[in-house]
C-alpha cells in the first residue's frame, strides 16, 4: 500500500533505483507476485522490536523456496490522523492494524472513548477514510500515510516505545538472487532446520556454530504439525569469514534434518 511502511522500507532500500510498486493486500499474494512474474521482489516484514516475530511470514518463506537477498530495519513512528473538518471532539474510533494498534496501547488507553477496530493496514486505513470521507473516524499510521492523503495530524509519533524498529526481508526467485547479493559481501545467514526428538540436538548445533565463531542472531522454533513435541527452528547467523560459515553449515548438517538456506545476505 503506497504510504504503507512496507512502502517505505523498500523506497528506502532501493533508495538509489527506480520502485515500481506492486501493492499487496496480504503477505501471501507477495509471494503469488514473484510466482507469476519471477523478476518480481517481496518487501516482507519478518519482525518487530515491540511485537516480537510474525510467525505466519517463517513459514510462508520456508515454503515458497524464494530465497533472501537483504534486509532493512526501519524505524516505526506512528500518527493518529482524521478528515480535515474532524478534531479531538469528533472522532469516536480508530482503525490500524492490530500491530499499530499494540503499539500504541499506552495512548489509546488515555483515550478511552476512542473504539479501536482493526484493518488491514496502516496507510490503508488512511486511504480508506479520505477516499470515503468517513466523518469520526481516525487512523493510526505513519506521518507519510497522512500527508499523502491530505489527512489532519491530530498527534505524532504516539508509539508507546520510541524504540520501535521492524526488520524486513528482500526476498526473490532464486533465479535472480545472484544478481541481487554479491556473496563474496554477505556476512548474515538465515537457515531452517528441523532436529532429532533427542536430549542434546539442539546444544549440539550451537556448540558447532560458537566452534566457528558464528554468531547466532536469533533462534525461533515452531511446532512441526502432526509430529507433536518436534520443531522447525529458524536462526539467524552473522559472520566475518565465508570460509568459516561454509565449515559450520557443512559441520551442522548431518545433525539436522531438512535443513534450508533461507538465504545468504548482507546485514548492515
Amino acid at each position: 500500500m503506497v504510504g504503507s511502511f512496507h512502502d517505505m522500507a523498500a523506497r528506502q532500500y532501493f533508495k538509489d533505483e527506480q520502485v515500481q510498486l506492486i501493492c499487496c493486500s496480504t503477505f501471501e499474494q507477495v509471494f503469488e507476485n514473484i510466482k507469476r512474474d519471477p523478476t518480481a521482489i517481496g518487501m516482507m516484514a519478518i519482525e518487530n522490536t515491540i511485537a516480537g516475530s510474525l510467525l505466519h511470514n517463517y513459514e510462508l518463506l520456508r515454503d515458497s523456496g524464494y530465497a533472501v537477498v537483504g534486509e532493512y530495519k526501519l524505524h516505526i513512528s506512528h500518527c493518529i490522523c482524521c478528515l480535515p473538518e474532524d478534531d479531538w471532539s469528533t472522532i469516536v474510533e480508530v482503525h490500524s492494524h492490530p500491530v499499530a494498534l499494540m503499539q500504541c496501547r499506552g495512548f489509546l488507553s488515555n483515550h478511552p472513548d476512542l473504539k479501536a477496530v482493526e484493518a488491514e493496514d496502516t496507510a490503508g486505513s488512511a486511504i480508506y477514510i479520505s477516499k470515503n470521507q468517513c466523518k469520526g473516524w481516525a487512523a493510526i499510521c505513519s506521518r507519510e500515510a497522512a500527508e499523502m492523503n491530505g489527512m489532519r495530524i491530530l498527534e505524532d509519533q504516539i508509539e508507546d516505545n520510541k524504540h520501535n524498529f521492524t526488520r524486513f526481508l528482500v526476498v526473490c526467485n532464486p533465479m535472480k538472487a545472484d544478481f541481487l547479493r554479491p556473496l563474496e559481501k554477505a556476512n548474515k545467514a538465515s537457515l531452517v532446520f528441523s532436529l532429532p526428538h533427542e536430549e542434546g540436538s539442539l546444544s549440539q548445533v550451537l556448540s558447532i556454530l560458537s566452534f566457528y565463531r558464528i554468531n547466532l542472531t536469533k533462534i525461533q522454533s515452531l511446532p512441526i504439525i502432526g509430529h507433536e513435541w518436534e520443531y522447525m527452528f529458524y536462526v539467524d547467523v552473522t559472520y566475518d569469514s565465508l570460509t568459516r560459515y561454509r565449515q559450520s553449515i557443512d559441520a551442522i548438517a548431518p545433525l539436522t534434518k531438512e535443513m534450508k538456506i533461507l538465504g545468504e545476505y548482507t546485514s548492515f
